[in-house]
């Protein structure tokens, strides 16, 4: 993937930088191996930090986040994709617009150890956040 950054073209919007993750059993916190929601923001962060360094390269620091929306459960033994997109690129602000999908789900109705392949993707939060990263360098 190219970063936007390299040859000095600056940070591209429109770049998207996706993660993919199995949840384990052991980060079940509620009732129903339910996972609680700050997991998905944590992941959110996962995939900020990646776009940093691809636009940047600099983990930056996460400013804000706005219109966070949980929009579906998310259980262990699942398997999430979450991306975020490049919105709005600033001098040092980067505005991205995260999506969590669980394109995965465990079937322990049909086994132990059952689980499937989504036909669709369950869309299961979105956000929009803020990263900043440090002032580019300017001139020699």
């Amino acid at each position: 993937m190219s970063n936007g950054a390299a040859g000095g073209g600056g940070p591209r919007e429109g770049l998207t930088v996706t993660h993919r993750r199995y949840i384990p059993y052991s980060h079940a916190h509620y009732a129903g191996n339910l996972v609680d929601g700050a997991y998905l923001l944590a992941l959110f962060g996962d995939v900020a930090t990646e776009m940093c360094i691809r636009t940047d390269g600099d983990e930056g620091l996460f400013a804000s986040y706005s219109d966070v929306q949980f929009r579906a459960p998310v259980r262990a033994g699942d398997v999430l994709e979450v991306s975020a997109v490049l919105q709005r690129a600033g001098r040092r602000s980067r505005a991205l617009a995260f999506e969590a999908r669980v394109v995965c789900r465990g079937r322990p109705d049909k086994g132990g150890s059952a689980a499937e392949v989504l036909p669709e993707p369950i869309v299961a939060a979105t956000a929009v956040g803020t990263v900043v990263v440090p002032e580019p360098p300017g001139p020699s």
